[in-house]
């Protein structure tokens, strides 16, 4: 996205505050520099959403430390390493149409959003309450993402195809069919999955799927923790 006043200039804090908050988040996306290998695309992503706006006033004074945190309803918001992981697996052009499973409070596709253009993004949210909350958020702060509420499997069936797909929590076994089915020929899908021993791991893994005529390719990208796909 467009952000003409630099990093940080989406939220409404007061200059001095708006100041610090974007110093941690620099120092945030430097720490993720060093420790991450991921793209400069995907860094300047992060660093331009400001994630203090998507979590609870509580949790403002640890929203640039790289953990997750609650946000309600059993629900976290994922930690920025992940996010920039993720980020960079999806690999998304410009021109993409990305459909996300899990919206949670928004930052996820705030994220993907910076790196498509206006109106690419379409997120399912299972929780009413959460769906609700982080349309008006991702609003206030400038995201032209559509959020609706409902079943991530069909949520955006009219929607399709989308150029790649993403999955904020895990489901049992795989990704889900319809999910896949929803992304074209030679897309991509991120997801973590609890795989319960199918890729002889056991756990969550993190996966990328490349979508191909006759089936999926299939890479493995590590351990992960999430909350279960409902």
């Amino acid at each position: 996205m467009d952000d003409t006043n630099g990093p940080g200039s989406r939220d409404g804090s007061e200059p001095e505050e708006r100041q610090d908050l974007a110093a941690a988040r620099r120092e945030l996306v430097n720490a993720l520099r060093e420790r991450l290998d991921v793209s400069e695309r995907t860094l300047s992503a992060i660093e331009a959403v400001p994630r203090h706006e998507f979590v609870p006033e509580s949790r403002r004074p640890r929203a640039y430390a790289d953990r997750p945190l609650p946000i309600g309803h059993d629900q976290t918001i994922s930690a920025p390493h992940m996010v920039a992981m993720m980020t960079d697996l999806l690999d998304p052009d410009r021109g993409d149409r990305i459909l996300e499973v899990g919206t949670g409070c928004g930052y996820h596709a705030a994220v993907i959003a910076e790196l498509v253009e206006p109106g690419n993004v379409f997120s399912a949210e299972y929780v009413p309450e959460l769906a609700a909350d982080a349309r008006d958020r991702l609003a206030r702060l400038g995201y032209d993402v559509t959020v609706r509420a409902g079943d991530g499997r069909e949520a955006f069936c009219d929607e399709a195809p989308f150029d790649a797909a993403f999955l904020t929590c895990a489901p049992s076994g795989d990704v889900p069919e319809p999910i896949v089915e929803q992304v074209r020929t030679g897309g991509r899908v991120v997801a973590p999955v609890d795989d319960g021993g199918f890729l002889d791991r056991g756990g969550q893994r993190l996966v990328r799927l490349t979508v191909r005529e006759d089936g999926v390719d299939r890479e493995d990208h590590g351990g992960v923790r999430f909350v279960p796909m409902q």
